[in-house]
C-alpha cells in the first residue's frame, strides 16, 4: 500500500514538473502579439470628435458617425479591434451608416488617439481595461441627448468583441450585438495547443492526453501571464449565459488563421439561443469579411439591426 502511495506521488511530482515546462513554453507564445496587418483609416472630416474619462482615470478619444440629414433611428457603439482605430467604423458600419443609424466609436487605452495607460501594453487578449472602456462608452451615450432614447446595440471586430459582448450581458439597454472574429482567450488558447501539440507532446501520447489536461495548462498560462503583466484577462465563459435574451449575429471568416471558425461556433453553442445567428463568410480572412462581399455584409448587418432594435424601439 505504501508503494502504490508512493507511486502516485511520483507520478503527480513529475506531472507538474511537466506541466509547468509546458507553461513556461507556451506562455512565450500566449504573450506574443500576432502579425496583424491593420488597415489605416483616414480620418472622416464630418464626424464629430468627442472624449470620455473612465473611472480610473483614463482619456478615451473617439468619434461620432451619422447622416445629419435624417433622423436616427438607432446607434450603435462600435469597438474596434487590436491596433485598430475609431475611424475603422466608417469602413465596418458603412451600411449601417445608410441605413439611418448614428456610429460611436472609440479607441480603447493604449490605442490609437486615447491616453495610455501607465505600465499597461495591450494584447490581442481582453483585459477587464477594455471591458471598463466598453462601459464608460455606454456611459458616454447614456449622457448624451441625442443618444440616450435611441435604441442600442454594440458592434466588435476581434478582440473588441470581448467586450462588446460583457457589455450586452451586463446592460439591458444593448439588445443585439454583432462580432466579427468574436474568441474567447480559453477557447482560443486550448485551440492553438491543441493544435500545435504535435510539435511539443510525442505523438503516441496524444491519444491519451485527456482534453482537461490542456485546459488546465491553458488556465495555468493565463494566470501567470496576469501575474507577471499585472493585469487580468476575462472569462468571457462566464458571460455567455446571460446573453440567451439577445440577438447575437456572430461573424466568421472560412479562411480565418487566427480565430477558426470552431472558436466562433463554441461562442454561438455555449450562449445556447435561438437568437444567435452564425455566418461563416466564404474564402474571408480574419477581419476581412466585408472585403470579400461588401454589399452582403451591409445588408446583413443592417437587415440584422433592423429587425432586433426597431421592433424593441415599437
Amino acid at each position: 500500500m505504501i508503494w502504490l502511495l508512493f507511486l502516485l506521488i511520483l507520478l503527480v511530482a513529475a506531472d507538474l514538473v511537466v506541466q509547468c515546462a509546458y507553461v513556461r513554453l507556451v506562455l512565450r507564445i500566449f504573450e506574443t502579439k500576432p502579425p496583424f496587418s491593420v488597415p489605416a483609416f483616414p480620418p472622416d472630416p464630418t464626424a464629430e470628435l468627442v472624449s470620455v474619462v473612465t473611472d480610473d482615470g483614463v482619456t478615451l478619444r473617439g468619434s461620432i458617425h451619422r447622416d445629419a440629414r435624417r433622423p436616427a433611428k438607432g446607434v450603435i457603439l462600435f469597438c474596434p479591434e487590436l491596433e485598430g482605430s475609431h475611424w475603422s467604423a466608417s469602413s465596418y458600419a458603412s451600411g449601417l451608416l445608410d441605413a439611418g443609424f448614428d456610429v460611436v466609436s472609440f479607441d480603447f487605452r493604449s490605442q490609437g488617439e486615447s491616453d495610455s495607460q501607465p505600465g499597461y501594453a495591450p494584447l490581442h487578449w481582453a483585459t477587464t481595461f477594455e471591458v471598463e472602456d466598453v462601459r464608460s462608452a455606454l456611459r458616454f451615450i447614456q449622457s448624451r441627448a441625442d443618444l440616450c432614447d435611441l435604441p442600442l446595440g454594440v458592434m466588435g471586430v476581434s478582440r473588441g468583441a470581448t467586450p462588446a459582448l460583457i457589455a450586452a450581458a451586463e446592460s439591458s439597454r444593448v439588445k443585439a450585438v454583432c462580432c466579427e472574429g468574436a474568441y474567447s482567450t480559453d477557447a482560443l488558447l486550448v485551440h492553438f495547443i491543441s493544435r500545435w501539440a504535435t510539435l511539443y507532446v510525442p505523438r503516441f501520447l496524444l491519444p491519451i492526453l485527456p482534453k482537461w489536461h490542456i485546459r488546465v495548462t491553458s488556465i495555468l498560462v493565463r494566470w501567470t501571464s496576469q501575474f507577471l503583466r499585472k493585469r487580468r484577462y476575462v472569462v468571457l465563459e462566464h458571460w455567455l449565459p446571460k446573453l440567451k435574451d439577445r440577438s447575437i449575429l456572430l461573424v466568421a471568416g472560412e479562411r480565418d488563421n487566427y480565430v477558426h471558425p470552431d472558436v466562433g461556433r463554441d461562442l454561438q453553442k455555449r450562449i445556447d439561443s435561438p437568437d444567435v445567428q452564425f455566418w461563416l463568410v466564404p474564402t474571408a480572412k480574419h477581419n476581412r469579411a466585408r472585403d470579400v462581399g461588401p454589399a452582403e455584409y451591409d445588408r446583413r448587418l443592417k437587415n440584422f439591426f433592423d429587425k432586433t432594435l426597431l421592433a424593441h424601439s415599437a
